[in-house]
Parts: C-alpha cells; sequence; structure tokens
C-alpha cells in the first residue's frame, strides 16, 4: 500500500497478518474505525483485518477532503477501491455500518472482483420519504433542514443531543459519549456537509445489480433508519438475508457487540 492511501483513510491492518482472509471493517457517520473496537478483536485470530477512516472523520488527512468532490456518495466507493486494490484485497469480506454499507454496494457494483460477502448493519438506501414510490425512509425534508439548521447554530449542542437519540441506550451513557467524542471531533462545517450528502443520498437504483451474499442486521428499534427500510433492502438484493437484532439504537456494534459478533460468524 502506497503511503499517500495509508495516510489518506488512516489504514489500520491488525489482526492475523498471515491469513488469507480478510475482514475490511468500515464505520458510519460521525464515528471512525474505533467504532469497531467492541467487534474486532472476535476475528482477530483468523483473519486479517482492515480498517480506515472516511475522509472528513477520524485520522483520515484533513487536506483531502473536498466538499465538491464528497458530494457525492460514489467518491467514497472511489476511496474503498482503492484500499482494496493497493492491498490486493480480492474477495474480502465487508463489515459496514450505516452509510458505508451503500458504499461498499456502490464499490462492489463497480469492481465485484474485490468483494465476497458483505454485512451491512443498520443500513439505508434513501432517508427521505418518497411518497411517490410509497417509500418509507424515515425522514422528511422539513426534519432534515430542521437538524441542519441545529448543527449550524450550535454544533457542540447538536451534538450532545443527536448522540444520545441515535445511541439510545440512556442507561448506558458511555456509549452515546463515545459517540459524541468522535461526532464532535468532526469540524463542523464537514460535519454538516457529510450529513448532507448522507441523509439526501438515494442509491435504490443500485440494489438490484448486487450480486453479493448479503447480511443485513438491523437493531429493533432504531431511529435512523426504521424496520421497514431493512424489509426494503431484504427485497430488492436479490442474495440477502435479514437479521433483527435484540438491540436498540443505531449502533448495535457498539451497543450489542455480542448479538453482532455471532450474526457476523454464523454468516461468515
Amino acid at each position: 500500500m502506497t503511503t499517500a492511501i495509508k495516510q489518506k483513510n488512516n489504514v489500520s491492518i491488525e489482526g492475523n497478518l498471515q491469513s488469507p482472509r480478510a475482514l475490511v471493517f468500515a464505520h458510519g457517520f460521525g464515528t471512525d474505525q474505533t467504532a469497531w473496537n467492541w467487534v474486532k478483536d472476535a476475528f482477530k485470530v483468523d483473519y486479517r483485518l482492515v480498517l480506515y477512516d472516511n475522509v472528513g472523520a477520524g485520522g483520515a488527512d484533513p487536506e483531502v477532503y473536498n466538499p465538491e468532490r464528497y458530494s457525492q456518495l460514489n467518491t467514497y466507493a472511489d476511496d474503498m477501491l482503492d484500499i482494496l486494490v493497493h492491498l490486493q484485497l480480492d474477495d474480502a469480506t465487508i463489515i459496514a455500518h450505516s452509510v458505508s454499507s451503500m458504499i461498499a454496494m456502490l464499490a462492489a457494483n463497480k469492481a465485484p472482483r474485490y468483494f465476497n460477502k458483505m454485512v451491512f448493519i443498520g443500513a439505508s438506501p434513501r432517508y427521505l420519504n418518497d411518497e411517490s414510490a410509497n417509500y418509507t425512509g424515515g425522514f422528511t425534508q422539513p426534519a432534515l433542514d430542521s437538524m441542519y439548521e441545529a448543527m449550524t447554530g450550535n454544533y457542540n449542542a447538536w451534538v450532545d443531543g443527536f448522540s444520545t437519540y441515535a445511541m439510545e441506550n440512556i442507561e448506558r451513557p458511555e456509549l452515546s459519549e463515545h459517540f459524541a467524542y468522535t461526532l464532535s471531533a468532526i469540524r463542523p462545517d464537514i460535519a454538516l456537509a457529510v450529513a448532507r450528502v448522507i441523509f439526501e443520498s438515494d442509491v435504490r437504483c443500485e440494489l438490484a445489480k448486487l450480486d453479493k451474499e448479503v447480511l443485513l442486521l438491523q437493531a429493533k428499534h432504531d431511529i435512523a433508519v426504521p424496520g421497514v427500510v431493512a424489509d426494503y433492502l431484504h427485497q430488492h438484493i436479490k442474495h440477502s438475508k435479514l437479521k433483527f437484532l435484540n438491540a436498540t439504537g443505531h449502533f448495535p456494534h457498539i451497543s450489542a457487540p455480542r448479538e453482532v459478533i455471532d450474526a457476523i460468524k454464523a454468516f461468515i
């Protein structure tokens, strides 16, 4: 791997470095690769583990972020492919959370040779409701506009509220505190721009093109992704399996890691 790509996405390689089998962990909005700390060690003996940060988040090179270039999910998909190509990871298994699930789908549709099985946690192809297609994504445009306004008005206050709201599990405040920490580390202007790209994305037309085995993991209650969205993905991804986890919140890999670990192990 070139130093440029490693630094660009803060790529880490852990686990069994001699293993021919690789797991690639891709994080969601507001987090970074540390979101996998609760899950990754369960696979370190048998797999090479590849973790990275999306541009604009975590330890990724802040100089690389360009709001125009990163105004579409395909750019993030190209970044994922760059990592897989340079590490020569043919047939890698992808474990992706939230928006990175759809980023992984776009990447796999572009270059399927680099992908084997795929695990999507809390994924959504479109967050906005679409009445014309009788599609429920969970959000209305006025609700998103209100969120953007809150992010612009007082970012730190929004982080405190959103981290608790999205993580749920209020009896375990340390979980939302971890999310708040990684979310607050993102430059507010970048967080706002990335949020717009994610919450107003629509990749439903790509679902039928995906020709990989996919495990869809969905918390039983998730404020960001309603269960009907998981059902929609299951209906439109031909080789998919859907499992509802005994977990609440948008981050089951943090709040219920054993559930997620067991489901992944059974699948791969």
